[in-house]
């Protein structure tokens, strides 16, 4: 980390007496962002940017367990207000340096406590902050965003018909977008984070949070039809039995009446919001990052970035072998041998590799030697990562890493946790310590959204919670995945990198898609699926399609196979949520830009001013004239980059359009 510009701690002096009351205001650095905070019989705070309301005076406390309330009959100690401007470096990310510049308010509290707000440019987030001598033990935590009318919101229930709230604490974290005013919201439902408010036609709010290390996870929820929504955070699990998908899941049979035991000096989450003045500046946000815990090991240099020849989505179909196929050594090595013939670092045993209905990682298979695979692998240059279920990884954990990171093994996929109460926030963070300790990736699928573990744990690689892919194998005809294509960049990639599996060779029309389960396609066109892997933040990307499938699309293969994971450099250059996006993003002396459109044909006007001076010329995949019927179809050519650095381009319904920008050179080069 290297700082900039550090200003001197200046103690805030302009807490103003209003019958009582005491005002504190922080302004963003440049000055459009204002959030103020009233203490009186309760802490409320309200913020302002430009001009435009955006949340209204709202309450902010938290219930202890012992009848202490954190926030009522408030009485401030002290106060002051820095400023901070410096870079972060971030290795495994989007871009190499994170700006990191804010101005923080802390008030502390008699009682040992503190509230700690921060204001940048394009948002602000707040905090709890206990310095007590003996742990303790929260009831709940109120957290309230009065919104000042009834605006248009973007969000995502918990899948499912429930009649009670307490069964929505079990979900995957996946399911389409619903798009509604505010006051029209289920109130017998619980809304998972990102959630975007639209404060005018351009203004948008993202909802979320961010260093969630031994808490709950947040949901949103509007109980009286208002403007107004509340958090809710599932109580802690009181009993807990394995059972669930192939007994591999933790099932809450029943739970306490509080959310959470914490230590006496706890750093709670931050409640972030970002704010955005066009919605491409979403798509690059980077407030979740900056707000997390810095990583404490400052070696993480074995850490390996990649794409990943995988094996469930294809359902193990290869074909034009001589062996059949399936979760054995002949159909792995055929994988392996794809991956090192195409530069792709790492396989996936995804589930099958062990016992079923066992949740015993140590039981493997008789079709599989485990050895045999990964030692093959080793010589191919290629990594091996295993697939695992929750319970099953959790149960024995460091035996489980110790062994088979002395076998060689790179990393587990774990699955299933499908919860964020604090029981299932904490084995995060031990997972994430645990494969730290012994060098080891991990890549949580079945979870909830990031929160910043990436930056503390650079070895968590990726996270799911995300309606990704994988639901076209069983998705009807009138599910629209091309759509919710394009709220994920706006909202859940707000928060950080997402395994959404990406990379189909079939690829469906509007009017031909079908879910096959065993030959899986994509809505959408070719182009939309190269697009994606430039569009999606994803350090580890998956090649869901079977390596037979790619053989036949040697042009797809080798762009697919090129395109980096992590960034020197991202820029949102367009984007309208539900509509478009465009993205590029930069590693060495070359761009990489992926757009993709719903089903609406489109043409929009790229800005590539980013490139500088000099002459470039670009390797374009680009829809067909038939893509519209046939996704499949594509251009592939060699363009040159106007001198005005403007480049039209036009995409397909569901279509995509990619580049790879060079500068002047050959393009065998």
């Amino acid at each position: 980390m290297k700082n900039h510009v550090l200003l001197a701690i200046i103690f805030v002096l302009f807490a103003t007496a209003l019958s009582g009351q005491k005002q504190y205001a922080l302004q963003s650095p440049d000055g459009k962002l204002k959030i103020t905070v009233s203490v009186d019989k309760n802490i409320l705070y309200e913020v302002n940017h430009s001009g435009d309301v955006l949340i209204n005076p709202s309450p902010i406390s938290m219930q202890l367990l012992d009848g202490r309330v954190l926030g009522t009959e408030a009485k401030v100690s002290g106060s002051k207000i820095i400023r901070i401007d410096q870079e972060i470096a971030s290795p495994i990310y989007k871009k190499a340096m994170v700006k990191d510049h804010y101005n923080e308010l802390s008030l502390r509290f008699k009682g040992n406590y503190a509230l700690i707000f921060r204001a940048y440019d394009d948002g602000m987030a707040y905090r709890f902050v206990t310095d007590f001598k003996t742990p303790f033990i929260v009831k709940n935590e109120q957290v309230v965003y009065h919104f000042p009318s009834d605006n248009k919101s973007y969000f995502s229930y918990v899948r499912g018909n429930h009649e009670t709230i307490e069964p929505q604490f079990f979900n995957s974290f996946e399911n389409t977008c619903e798009i509604i005013p505010l006051s029209q919201w289920n109130k017998n439902k619980l809304i998972f984070l990102p959630a975007l408010v639209a404060i005018t036609d351009t203004k948008k709010v993202c909802l979320t949070e961010a260093d969630l290390l031994n808490y709950p996870g947040m949901y949103l929820r509007n109980t009286d039809g208002t403007t107004s929504l509340k958090g809710v955070f599932a109580p802690y699990p009181k009993n807990v039995e394995n059972g669930g998908h192939n007994n591999l899941q933790g099932i809450v049979k029943s739970r306490e009446d509080f959310i959470a035991k914490c230590e006496g000096k706890t750093l709670f989450p931050w409640r972030a919001m970002i704010v955005a003045e066009r919605d491409a500046d979403l798509t690059n946000s980077d407030m979740v990052y900056k707000l997390a815990t810095p990583a404490q090991n400052t070696d993480y240099s074995w850490i390996k970035p990649g794409k990943v020849a995988w094996d469930w989505w294809n359902d193990w179909n290869v074909f034009g072998v001589d062996f059949k196929s399936g979760v054995n050594n002949d159909t792995y090595k055929y994988y392996i041998d794809f991956a090192s013939a195409n530069h792709i670092a790492y396989v996936i045993l995804d589930e099958g590799w062990a016992v079923n209905l066992k949740a015993d990682l140590m039981q493997v298979v008789p079709e599989i030697n485990l050895k045999e695979l990964v030692d093959y692998a080793a010589t191919k240059n290629v990594g091996i990562i295993l697939w695992a279920g929750y319970y099953a990884f959790d149960r024995d954990m460091e035996r489980v890493c110790s062994h088979y990171s002395e076998m060689g093994v790179k990393g587990f996929k774990v699955d299933f946790m499908d919860r964020d109460d604090q029981l299932m926030v904490d084995f995060h963070a031990r997972a994430a310590r645990m494969g730290a300790k012994y060098k080891l990736l991990i890549d949580f699928h079945g979870t909830y959204k990031p929160t910043g573990l990436q930056r503390t744990y650079p070895n968590v690689i990726n996270f799911e919670g995300v309606n990704g892919l994988e639901q076209l194998k069983w998705a009807s005809p009138d599910d629209d995945q091309v759509t919710y294509d394009l709220m994920i960049p706006f909202m859940r990639m707000v928060a950080g990198p997402l395994d959404y599996t990406q990379g189909a060779m079939r690829n469906a029309s509007r009017d031909n898609f079908r879910s096959v389960n065993s030959e899986a396609m994509s809505q959408g066109t070719r182009c939309r699926q190269l697009a994606e892997y430039i569009v999606f933040e994803s350090p580890l990307s998956m090649m869901c399609d079977n390596p037979s499938n790619y053989l036949q699309e040697k042009e797809c293969l080798d762009f697919i196979a090129s395109v980096p994971t992590t960034w020197d450099n991202t820029v949102a250059m367009d984007g309208k949520i539900g509509e478009y996006v465009a993205i590029a993003r930069q590693k060495g002396t070359d761009w990489y830009v992926g757009a993709i459109t719903d089903w609406s044909a489109r043409v929009l006007e790229l800005d590539l001013s980013f490139l500088g001076e000099g002459v470039f010329r670009a390797e374009v995949f680009r829809d067909g004239v038939n893509a519209h019927r046939v996704g499949r179809d594509y251009k592939k050519e060699v363009v040159t980059i106007p001198a005005s650095k403007k480049l039209k381009i036009s995409m397909a319904p569901g279509g995509g359009y990619v580049m790879r920008i060079f500068p002047e050179r050959s393009i065998a080069n």
